[in-house]
């Protein structure tokens, strides 16, 4: 046997009997936290490495002391200094890597599209170490999006696909996926009910001060929404046409990239003198997971915000042409709006009229406790 990071490829006999959780945005911290609570509880033998794909304390340390999670045993700190989607996904494989070399786990489980996940599960694949891609299977079957490339190739290269339901798999066999299919549900459903319990023991304002009780909430992310100044625009106008014509109340958290686009093309004059329009750095999640269960309406261009809000009954607006969560859109608790200001507003109309009593498409709240079984026995 080679030593150290001397070895290429990992054999069968050179693998520790441990599982290796990867995460590194907010939504796949959010993912993986019942799963890691699930770990823990069955004293599996696991180690959890952050790629630092997000950085800032709000998009990042905060979710771990909220959830009351363990600091992951491995974070690579080179990553916040990367600019391009390449060189951030290499330096994490790169990192990934190393730490695989060095501790050698059996299976390594990676959750969503996010470049964290391609870059985990192709430093895996290339070892020789099975990778667990949980949510595979969703599509939204828009190239342009660099999550649905991610998605796609994980998926491809993934020796076990955890599927949060039948259409997931449906999508799966279409594309002759050679890895085994495991119908789970979303673990995101048991960390919305989990999460939520959590915040709920906690005073946490829900209004920002707003004296009506009655708000929307909005978050915008998307490269394609943000990078480009006409798109951004739109999305602006629209939120204050909706302000204006639904009278209502509307916080816009704003990631660090939104923000700095906004002052970059000097769009914060479009909505600085709406009074109902208030502009929030991103909060901690348990204060967003609040905010949003008390919410009227949600307007986002985030598959995770999509998942929560449908779980939580909150009518939602999304803010692309086309979503990877097709099961929001067939029980009637989202729909599609893009960026034109007009559709925004019309959608904003309905949904806010809509009846809440649609089910939960996304599982029974025990996808994590199902995942973990099936990791340990395939572990074995």
């Amino acid at each position: 046997m080679g030593i150290g990071l001397e070895l290429k490829v990992l054999r069968k006999e050179d693998l520790e009997d441990k599982l290796c959780v990867v995460v590194g945005t907010r939504p796949g911290i959010v993912m993986f936290s019942p799963i890691i609570r699930e770990l823990e509880r069955e004293k599996a033998n696991f180690f959890v490495i952050h790629t630092g794909q997000h950085y800032s304390y709000n998009m990042d340390g905060q979710f771990f002391e909220d959830l009351k999670l363990k600091e992951p045993q491995y974070k690579l700190r080179a990553v916040q200094y990367c600019k391009y989607h390449g060189e951030q996904t290499a330096k994490m494989l790169e990192g990934c890597e190393q730490v695989f070399l060095q501790e050698r786990p059996k299976i390594v489980l990676v959750g969503g599209d996010a470049n964290t996940n391609l870059a985990a599960a192709l430093a895996a694949r290339k070892l020789h170490i099975n990778v667990g891609h949980v949510e595979a299977g969703e599509r939204s079957y828009d190239k342009r999006m660099p999550e649905e490339h991610n998605r796609r190739m994980i998926d491809h290269i993934s020796d076990y696909l955890f599927a949060t339901g039948e259409k997931a798999k449906e999508n799966l066999l279409k594309e002759n996926i050679q890895g085994k299919i495991f119908v789970t549900g979303n673990p995101i459903v048991d960390a919305a009910y989990q999460n939520l319990e959590i915040c709920r023991r906690r005073n946490s304002s829900k209004n920002f001060g707003f004296r009506s009780s009655k708000y929307c909430l909005a978050t915008i992310h998307r490269e394609e929404n943000v990078d480009y100044k006409e798109n951004l625009a739109d999305l602006l106008e629209g939120l204050k046409l909706v302000a204006k014509e639904c009278r209502t109340k509307i916080i816009l958290f704003a990631h660090p990239r939104t923000a700095k686009r906004i002052n970059q093309f000097a769009l914060s004059r479009r909505i600085e003198n709406i009074n109902d329009i208030k502009i929030e750095e991103a909060v901690g999640y348990l204060k967003f997971l609040n905010l949003l269960s008390g919410a009227t309406l949600v307007l986002t261009d985030s598959g995770g915000v999509q998942q929560e809000a449908c779980i939580l009954r909150v009518p939602c607006v999304t803010l692309r042409e086309n979503t990877e969560w097709v099961e929001t859109l067939e029980i009637g608790g989202n729909t599609l709006a893009g960026t034109s200001p007009e559709r925004i507003l019309k959608a904003a109309q309905k949904m806010l009229h809509v009846n809440r009593n649609w089910g939960n498409p996304f599982g029974d709240g025990k996808a994590a406790e199902k995942i973990v079984m099936i990791a340990n026995e395939l572990k074995d």
